[in-house]
């Protein structure tokens, strides 16, 4: 699944470790996430969009998830 996290991350200027750490994650599943090797749990989601204070919809694109 696509999302805008490194987007985000750069406009905010923090590093993967710092987001890893506010969410409550490991640096290497914010990797998986921003390299599409793992799709983001809906909990983590919305703690992602809430440390962003953005929309789970406005991080993640959900248009891959139509043929599931």
């Amino acid at each position: 699944m696509k999302t805008k996290i490194a987007e985000l991350r750069k406009k905010h200027k923090i590093s993967q470790e710092e987001l890893a750490t506010a969410v409550g994650v490991t640096r290497q599943t914010i990797t998986s996430i921003e390299r599409e090797k793992y799709t983001a749990s809906l909990v983590l989601a919305y703690k992602i969009a809430q440390y962003f204070e953005t929309t789970i919809e406005d991080i993640f694109d959900f248009s891959s998830t139509e043929d599931m």
